[in-house]
């Protein structure tokens, strides 16, 4: 979702972000109802073992909830104690279902320290999952976001790919941090609309986009690139990175006809949303489709060679290389011939600017007014 402040993002609305249902730490029994009955009719436990023709042994078991109530029990109480068969049988499933969820949140419990793990705090913030009000019902939270049953289910489907994607040491700190956020775009993707993925036609958005990089607010760029992109097979998901993710951006096939290109914002100025985008759309022109990308502005990761490709392409589709060696041959990087250089290249005088500082040809502390600087809209962020 966009701000509509100038260059304020807000992450998108997500339909889990909602309170976690109630969930009592008590459970009733049927017997309970049956033994108000027969208090009052001022009936024993014997008297109704004689009516039913069951044990007195089988009624007290009934009333502690340790005998199922069957469709023969059903069928007797209904005559006994009145209501009908459908009740009782009703009243016992309610019952069992109640067991067998303080049989699972005690479980869940036990996985408590699993939370420590995550970016819960972060993962509540961004508005990713509800708040829960037991460490056990927020475990369960968790689980439905990565859409595993289990603990074990989520090392074996997030935490060990994590770390096969990760080769620089800045990755190599947090990959549940890496997991979660890279399954926020997994979720948010979910809920795009997007053809099956045509070459062509994403080669022709990435021109499209290319002319994006002049506008400013990402109130307007931003759902322009998406429905772009979308129509082409690719999901573009923007998305904030929690803390302990240093990934920049990534690149996912979902489905052989389906992509992914998730962007964190982690550079927070128009030069590396830019550079990133372009980056993970190399990716998917360039690499196949059996691995995933997960990149961090700098740093080559897993497939140094891929990751050359990529950069290389966003340098020269951002900025051709013929144009970029008669600019740099002039040596005049004023504010003024930046701009003049970017007006006629047709693209933001901001990226301009990245290329000079990375290349050295001016210092990092230069020209940056000339950049457009983007942040997140998150309370305390």
């Amino acid at each position: 979702m966009i701000d509509t402040q100038a260059n304020v993002i807000s992450p998108l609305p997500t339909r889990y972000a909602a309170l976690a249902e109630f969930a009592p730490d008590w459970v009733v029994t049927p017997g309970e109802t049956i033994a108000d009955l027969l208090d009052e009719r001022g009936w024993t436990q014997a008297d109704l073992a004689n009516r039913t023709g069951f044990t007195k042994k089988h009624i007290f078991q009934l009333l502690r909830g340790e005998a199922p109530i069957t469709q023969e029990t059903a069928a007797k109480l209904e005559k006994v104690l009145g209501s009908t068969a459908r009740f009782w049988i009703s009243l016992d499933t309610q019952y069992r279902q109640q067991l067998a969820g303080r049989a699972e949140l005690d479980a869940l419990a036990r996985h408590k320290n699993w939370l420590k793990e995550l970016p819960l705090k972060d993962m509540l913030r961004f508005g990713w999952l509800p708040k829960a009000a037991s460490d056990a019902l927020q475990v369960r939270e968790c689980l439905r976001y990565f859409a595993v049953s289990t603990v074990d289910a989520w090392r074996e489907v997030y935490a060990k790919p994590a770390v096969a994607y990760r080769a620089p040491a800045k990755l190599t700190k947090d990959g549940p941090a890496v997991a979660a956020w890279l399954r926020q775009g997994e979720r948010e993707a979910e809920g795009l609309r997007c053809a099956d993925f045509d070459r062509a036609a994403f080669q022709s958005a990435l021109q499209s986009a290319r002319a994006f990089t002049r506008v400013s607010a990402p109130a307007e760029f931003l759902p322009q690139l998406a429905a772009l992109c979308a129509g082409a097979g690719v999901a573009v998901v923007v998305a904030p990175a929690p803390k302990g993710c240093s990934v920049s951006g990534a690149t996912k096939w979902l489905s052989p006809n389906r992509a992914l290109i998730m962007l964190s914002l982690r550079g927070k100025s128009d030069d590396k949303l830019w550079f990133t985008f372009f980056h993970e759309a190399a990716h998917l022109l360039k690499h196949g489709k059996s691995l995933t990308f997960l990149d961090i502005l700098g740093e080559n990761g897993l497939h140094p060679k891929e990751e050359e490709e990529a950069d290389a392409f966003a340098r020269d589709f951002l900025i051709p290389p013929v144009k970029w060696h008669r600019f740099v041959e002039t040596g005049r990087f004023s504010a003024a011939h930046v701009r003049a250089f970017a007006n006629k290249a047709g693209i933001a005088a901001g990226i301009v600017v990245g290329r000079l500082q990375f290349e050295k040809r001016i210092s990092y502390t230069q020209l940056n007014a000339l950049k457009v600087a983007y942040t997140w809209n998150h309370e305390g962020a």
